[in-house]
């Protein structure tokens, strides 16, 4: 049964990006009434994510005075926020299983659906994508338009601010360390970065290996936190004696994911690597890397980008997270007015595990 209503009477609130770095405004417009298979979602819930902030910049650092413009193809007013849940309003009448009523996490990195990558059921390297609060209007709002109910997925007995960071921060820890999954067979990982997608990754990490990882972060507290959490040691990057201590300790890691995604983390990360080592980055904190070519052949040694994860992963992570073996991060609940001081908290480094609005 299909629930269909006046969308015409029903406004849809908008925490709105009207200018690049500039704060974030509200704005309102009719609600769009969803057509064909198409769904109208009730936002519960959105996670602030390290990526808002380049999108509210319009650019990613790419080292010195380089940058990678995001700013094409985006209308403005936009609506940024990814990590949503949130309930069924009413859908299309081709949107075959979705019910009014439904709590459900939205995935957010849609493609079109006709590109190689989508082809091959990896929406999230869509040459053309539709990535809710990237390329099109997301979270940060009282609604969002999703394409279709495939997207939706069952988050039941999890909260949704748990089930909303799962759909960013959770599936990208989670598709990071899958890649690093035959090297955690042979000892300890390392975490590099403890923000709300590394300390995600300490969970997932501790669900998905047998050993505890290691971890580390400049920040004291958030090393802490990470001890408290579960990691078997942890290390100050920005000490000089760290890569000593490191190595002391492990003779050499197999398998690292920067979190951060920045020259020094991917310097101490390169520096700690065993032969036949790999480090998966999917961190966008940006800048430069440069290492001696040679060095992929002497350690061959890997380094892997990967961006998000596919709907299938966002599934499994859901799974897990639902069997109890991933460990909720620190969330704290501020309401929808708060978006822009929640951005401002993150870019100052103030937030330890995830920020969440509630609309």
């Amino acid at each position: 049964m299909h629930y269909h209503y006046d969308a015409r009477m029903t406004k849809l609130r908008r925490l709105s990006l009207t200018a690049y770095e500039a704060p974030l405004c509200e704005t309102i417009v009719d609600c769009p009434e969803p057509k064909g298979s198409e769904v109208l979602v009730r936002i519960e819930r959105c996670g602030v994510c390290h990526s808002d902030l380049h999108m509210q910049d319009g650019y990613f650092a790419l080292g010195g005075d380089k940058r990678l413009d995001v700013r094409a193809g985006r209308n403005l007013p936009f609506t940024l926020g990814h990590e949503i849940a949130g309930v069924i309003e009413c859908a299309g009448p081709d949107a075959t299983g979705a019910k009014a009523g439904a709590k459900i996490a939205v995935y957010p990195w849609i493609g079109c659906g006709a590109c190689a990558a989508c082809r091959a059921n990896e929406e999230n390297l869509c040459t053309a994508p539709r990535h809710l609060g990237i390329n099109a209007d997301g979270g940060f709002a009282s609604h969002v338009l999703v394409p279709h109910p495939r997207y939706l997925i069952d988050y039941a007995p999890l909260s949704p601010s748990f089930a909303g960071t799962l759909m960013c921060s959770g599936l990208t820890a989670y598709a990071a360390l899958k890649r690093v999954a035959d090297r955690a067979a042979r000892g300890p990982v390392l975490i590099v970065g403890l923000g709300g997608v590394g300390m995600m990754g300490l969970a997932f990490a501790r669900a998905l290996f047998a050993q505890p990882p290691l971890v580390a972060d400049i920040d004291a507290g958030k090393r802490e936190a990470a001890l408290k959490a579960g990691a078997a040691a942890a290390f100050d990057p920005s000490d000089a004696g760290a890569r000593k201590a490191l190595m002391t300790q492990t003779g050499g890691v197999h398998g690292v994911c920067d979190f951060v995604g920045s020259e020094r983390t991917l310097q101490f990360a390169t520096s700690v690597l065993i032969r036949g080592g790999k480090v998966v980055v999917t961190g966008l904190l940006g800048g430069a890397f440069t290492t001696p070519a040679a060095m992929f052949a002497l350690k061959a040694m890997t380094i892997e980008g990967t961006l998000t994860g596919t709907l299938a992963e966002a599934r499994e992570v859901i799974e897990l997270a639902r069997a109890g073996k991933v460990a909720a991060l620190p969330i704290s609940e501020r309401p929808l007015a708060a978006a822009q001081s929640a951005l401002d908290d993150l870019r100052a480094g103030r937030i330890v595990g995830r920020v969440v609005l509630t609309s």
